[in-house]
């Protein structure tokens, strides 16, 4: 049987902490209809804030490394690029899909180390399931307190199967999954996409748009893990990294098998 690595196994305890608080929210009708607006007018609901302080207030009492969330303290960038190794954290990810109810939201927690995420949680509170990812070690899944499963991105696929946004999708993503070959896209709230490919179900994920660090981070780290990689563009040159002067992210390619693109 697979034993869970001990600094993921406090994790763990972190997100599923961070989860249950967001399933009390989602399942209590005064406190899911206090909903507001950020001067972005994305939406923020008290479970996305409510995570968070549970989450900042469990890294900092388990390891001293900053932290970096998406409800979290502005930090500068005049502060953050002397970070070393800090916390991703997106308390609530795939907000949207919160307030429209479909159960596809996630808890993300990503280590990030010289620009690039080495370790990642990603907890889905409906299902109670876990997947985690150290790079160069392996990747990771567990339902509830279920056998620990070891998944890996599958490789020479012959019908290939995208996951796009089931919020923000577009024409030329659309248009890119049909130019390598796609013959099926799955559309999929928040970070589940990375998962999907890591757990070796889907292929091929393209954003054009735009999505933010703490978005990311976690499922690129599960992925790479699991023999996959995340890009900075449709051709594979290089690899996508964090702790940018902008936290904001552009267009990126995460992929089970660069073969896919010859």
């Amino acid at each position: 049987m697979l034993k869970m690595h001990p600094f993921i196994q406090n994790i763990r305890s972190v997100v599923k902490e961070a989860g249950d608080k967001i399933l009390e929210v989602y399942n209590n009708q005064e406190l899911f209809a206090n909903i507001q607006h950020k001067a972005d007018n994305s939406p923020v609901t008290m479970a996305d804030i409510e995570s968070n302080k549970i989450i900042e207030k469990a890294l900092t009492d388990l390891y001293d490394y900053p932290i970096v969330s998406e409800e979290g303290e502005n930090i500068t960038y005049e502060v953050r690029k002397n970070y070393e190794r800090f916390w991703l954290v997106d308390p609530l990810d795939g907000t949207k899909e919160f307030i429209h109810r479909n159960g596809e939201f996630t808890v993300n927690i990503a280590l990030i180390e010289k620009g690039l995420p080495i370790w990642g949680v990603i907890y889905v509170p409906v299902t109670a399931t876990f997947y985690f990812g150290i790079v160069g070690e392996g990747a990771f899944k567990q339902v509830g307190e279920g056998e620990i499963e070891h998944i890996f991105a599958r490789k020479n696929a012959s019908d290939l199967v995208a996951v796009g946004s089931k919020s923000h999708a577009k024409p030329e993503e659309t248009n890119f999954f049909n130019s390598v070959g796609v013959k099926k896209i799955v559309s999929v709230g928040s970070s589940l996409k990375f998962c999907l490919i890591a757990e070796g179900n889907a292929d091929i994920y393209f954003r054009s748009g735009p999505t933010m660090e703490w978005d990311t981070a976690a499922g690129q780290a599960i992925l790479a893990a699991a023999g996959g990689q995340v890009y900075k563009d449709i051709y594979a040159n290089e690899v996508f990294s964090y702790n940018k002067t902008e936290l904001l992210n552009g267009s990126f390619l995460a992929i089970a098998d660069t073969q896919i693109l010859n």
